[in-house]
């Protein structure tokens, strides 16, 4: 079935992000279907223009049951985490291996904390619907400022020039990293249509990698263009799928650079995952 935006605009899907026009409890029941429809695998797997990938299990780590993944990475062989939930968000520095805790900081219990990600020696943090975000030093995790935005914060990556930023729409926004003025945004689509619901972002050898909320796929997208590269199915590694059911989704992507493998997660699942990916044939569904 193709996507559509029910005679939803470009300028309307941007006011609908910034502005945040979306049910007030969208983490625990979002039903926007009828303004944009949800991607599915079976889409993605019936087509043959854009290729799609499969994986396998390298390599099994611990993950704290109660951290509801909101942004993860990798950066000098350590795990930062960023969890979500009133008054149970925080921010981690963990050993991968073994899931030792070196760092914690908890957020004030207004904050529903979103995105992660590091920026030269600071780390900075999203919030869900409060329209700021925190910096942080990266070694002693001691606040050093704060910063706006007019959207609800999803996802946050970063190229090493400016910020990547979801809301939860089909739209990416790159943010400059020392003013947080928007410099452009993308709006990601693939070949039936735009991409809504992004979510956890990763930045990957010149690609944005996002989840896709509440499936089991990630997309690679073009930053420059905004264009779907590639699809990435995860059906299939959730561990528990009979326990860890809606909101206990998948979410969560790191970038391992020994390895060259990604590392996934969801919210409060019992492990991280790091991956090979493996391409598979499209084949049309009949």
């Amino acid at each position: 079935m193709l996507r559509k935006l029910m005679g939803l605009t470009l300028f309307g899907l941007l006011i609908w992000g910034f502005l945040g026009i979306q049910n007030a409890d969208a983490k625990q029941d979002r039903n926007i279907s009828g303004v944009l429809e949800q991607v599915s695998r079976e889409e993605i797997l019936s087509q043959k223009k854009i290729p799609v990938f499969t994986y396998r299990i390298q390599k099994t780590y611990p993950h704290n049951i109660t951290s509801y993944t909101e942004g993860l990475l990798m950066d000098n062989g350590y795990l930062f985490e960023g969890t979500g939930r009133y008054g149970k968000s925080d921010l981690f520095k963990s050993n991968l291996e073994t899931g030792q805790v070196f760092k914690q900081r908890a957020l004030d219990p207004l904050y529903f904390g979103e995105g992660v990600t590091i920026f030269k020696d600071l780390i900075f943090q999203l919030t869900y619907k409060s329209n700021i975000g925190f910096i942080y030093d990266k070694e002693s995790f001691s606040l050093k400022g704060t910063f706006r935005y007019l959207t609800q914060g999803w996802g946050l990556t970063t190229d090493g020039n400016e910020l990547i930023m979801s809301n939860g729409s089909a739209a990416l926004v790159f943010l400059d990293p020392e003013t947080f003025n928007q410099k452009r945004y993308i709006v990601v689509s693939d070949n039936k249509g735009q991409v809504g619901f992004l979510n956890e972002l990763e930045f990957v050898n010149g690609e944005v990698y996002a989840n896709v909320w509440q499936t089991n796929l990630i997309a690679r997208i073009n930053p420059k263009t905004g264009k779907v590269t590639g699809w990435i199915d995860l059906t299939g590694i959730n561990p528990d799928p009979e326990k860890l059911k809606y909101p206990d989704v998948l979410n969560g992507i790191a970038y391992n650079p020994k390895t060259k493998r990604l590392i996934v997660t969801g919210k409060c699942w019992p492990n991280l995952f790091e991956i090979e990916l493996v391409p598979i044939e499209n084949k049309r569904v009949q």
